[in-house]
């Protein structure tokens, strides 16, 4: 590789994790976020054991833990019946089983963490409101082209620009994001709005027919996330805007009243619309590559977005550090490593929105009567695929 460092477009999660772990294998990074500060908007983000993989490969796992809330179970309830359909305990034989906790924090903490890491290294230059609008490539490098009219010179672009990504848009060309028809209301409450009763310490999830109930607590237990979603067939991609209480009472007049008092609780209720994309097997061109939201963006229903976009990251930075004298057969060597789990992710957090959290009638009475008979081992063996290790080349065993 040449004396250029790599370019990162996008300052997110992902674009902070590739910087942090490609830093940590001695190469210059260049991030470009369009915004004018760092900074990520949402609230809670629940981080399985392989998320926690990642933040120690990066340096950052001990300030992780110190920010987050280790829940003591995942929590399946009813929301018709109000009663529990199962529980996954996340104590000690969890965390031995995947060699790290299952905990929950609010999403701008982790970002935070990221950003300091990233601030605290000297290969790490950030720029905000650049915006990576497109590239163009020869046998030296790449330019990244700036909204600006800068251009700025590279060994390499990663393209961590999220689901509206423009390094995308020229690497593959497909168009816009699909709209999912589910629409997503959050809202963060004080702990003392949350009926007692329901002030678990657990990632709850409330299943009913065509929406399902989401609560947590977060930032050291002063605070409840909520996050309820409607398969309402919205025909629109919305993004974090203002709604009333009203139009979140709409899509869940039909469940129990026990879990309906939820939504009485939440303030300044702010709604998405999901998209996500179809998997594609191409991710790299020349010596640009996607990376997090840009290359498989997926619905919430797995909690692995941000998960995955940091095993991304860890994979991109193993496979450059090994292959560093084929800058091209390291970023296809990442793709193909990550292309068919990162697939499994978008397509089954369509199914199980569907087909799991949604169900209605008889089809819920079968999904509540499988989910009773498996034991927790069951459970551990049907989650090993996804929060093992064997997921983040680089960092096995």
């Amino acid at each position: 590789m040449t004396s250029k460092p790599i370019l990162i477009a996008g300052g997110g999660i992902g674009g902070l994790s590739a910087a942090l772990a490609l830093a940590g294998k001695g190469f210059d990074v260049v991030v470009f976020e369009r915004a004018s500060k760092f900074g990520e908007i949402g609230a809670g983000i629940q981080l399985g054991p392989n998320a926690f993989h990642a933040l120690d490969y990066f340096g950052v796992g001990a300030w992780a833990r110190e920010k987050a809330v280790y829940v003591d179970m995942l929590r399946l309830m009813d929301a018709m019946s109000g009663e529990e359909i199962i529980h996954i305990p996340l104590d000690e034989p969890f965390r031995a089983r995947f060699g790290n906790p299952y905990a929950v924090v609010h999403r701008g903490d982790l970002h935070g963490v990221l950003l300091k890491g990233c601030e605290d290294s000297a290969r790490i230059s950030l720029h905000v409101k650049s915006e990576v609008v497109s590239y163009e490539q020869d046998e030296t490098g790449v330019r990244a082209k700036l909204a600006s009219g800068q251009n700025f010179d590279g060994v390499a672009l990663i393209g961590a620009d999220g689901l509206r990504s423009n390094v995308r848009s020229q690497l593959v060309g497909d168009g816009a994001p699909r709209v999912s028809g589910h629409s997503t209301y959050r809202s963060v409450i004080p702990l003392e709005q949350m009926p007692e009763d329901l002030r678990w310490n657990a990632a709850t999830l409330w299943a009913g027919p065509k929406c399902h109930i989401v609560h947590y607590p977060l930032s050291d237990w002063k605070y409840i996330n909520l996050v309820v979603t409607t398969h309402n067939d919205a025909p629109e991609a919305v993004t974090g805007q203002p709604v009333s209480k009203d139009e979140v009472r709409s899509g869940f007049t039909h469940i129990s009243e026990r879990i309906r008092r939820v939504i009485e609780t939440g303030d300044d209720w702010r709604v998405w619309v999901l998209c996500d994309r179809d998997p594609v097997d191409t991710w790299v061109e020349g010596n640009v590559a996607l990376l997090g939201d840009a290359a498989h963006p997926t619905l919430q229903y797995y909690a692995q977005g941000a998960c995955m976009a940091m095993e991304d990251a860890v994979c991109l930075s193993h496979m450059l550090d090994t292959q560093r004298s084929d800058l091209h057969g390291a970023l296809l060597a990442y793709q193909e490593a990550r292309l068919v789990r990162t697939a499994r992710v978008q397509l089954g957090s369509r199914a199980i929105g569907d087909l799991m959290f949604h169900a209605e009638g008889v089809h819920a009475r079968v999904r509540n009567e499988i989910m009773q008979s498996l034991s927790t081992e069951d459970y551990y063996d049907r989650l090993d695929w996804l929060y093992g290790s064997t997921g983040l080349t680089g960092v096995e065993g």
